[in-house]
């Protein structure tokens, strides 16, 4: 987990590089979660909720992000109120965000390269959605590229997505080696990916970025998981 010291252009948050056991077995989500999904479960859409990032009131920014197949654009908090809702719905506690930890094994699908497909960035595109601007820019239908080892889409690029992990580079510095949980308690979560727009270079499977978790943007959704016992 993590990237080693021998890349350069990875910054000191996903430093250091370091092993860790996933022990217990899960599901998780293919794709992105859709507009489409949430809005047949909570009944409207998500951008009828604040949006805390001002890009989303561009000229066209609306258009080109709010579509049915694209990923839904939420904060940590209203994925909490769809997971709660889809629990109710199914009866169990079963459906959950991946840990910090459990989504960069999934991302990785066994590798151990700066992406899920090796080294060269120059084969980034055909696995992400990356480096839009702000003027004609936006997310796109999940599943368009191509997936990683283990058949999941858009774990480079598209959105940003949330996990379940408080932000704390001290707790990852020293992270448990056998199934992290993150630090009990925080202000900002966690967020894994990478998203569609030029605003950095978080396309790495280690890449990371924190968000305060009432934060409701143009480039963060979510991939759910469900237990598997």
């Amino acid at each position: 987990m993590g990237s080693p010291d021998s890349d350069r252009e990875a910054p000191s948050m996903e430093r250091p590089q370091h092993r860790v056991t996933i022990s217990r077995p899960f599901y998780i989500g293919r794709f992105e979660l859709t507009q489409a999904q949430w809005i047949a479960l909570i009944g409207s859409s998500p951008f009828d909720r604040d949006r805390s990032n001002p890009y989303y009131n561009l000229p066209g920014m609306a258009a080109r992000i709010t579509k049915p197949d694209h990923p839904a654009n939420i904060s940590w908090h209203d994925a909490q109120e769809f997971i709660a809702r889809l629990n109710e719905k199914e009866g169990g506690p079963a459906y959950r965000l991946p840990t910090e930890a459990e989504w960069e094994y999934a991302a990785r699908a066994g590798s151990q390269t700066r992406y899920s497909f090796g080294d060269n960035t120059a084969d980034l595109d055909g696995y992400a959605w990356y480096g839009g601007n702000f003027a004609t820019g936006g997310s796109h239908p999940v599943g368009q590229k191509l997936p990683n080892a283990w058949g999941l889409y858009d774990v480079h690029g598209n959105v940003w997505e949330w996990v379940q992990d408080w932000f704390d580079q001290a707790y990852y510095a020293r992270s448990p080696t056998i199934d992290p949980q993150g630090p009990e308690t925080g202000t900002r979560r966690v967020v894994r990916g990478g998203s569609w727009h030029n605003t950095g270079d978080g396309w790495r499977s280690a890449a990371r970025r924190d968000y305060v978790p009432d934060y409701r943007g143009i480039s963060i959704g979510i991939r759910l998981v469900r237990n598997a016992a």
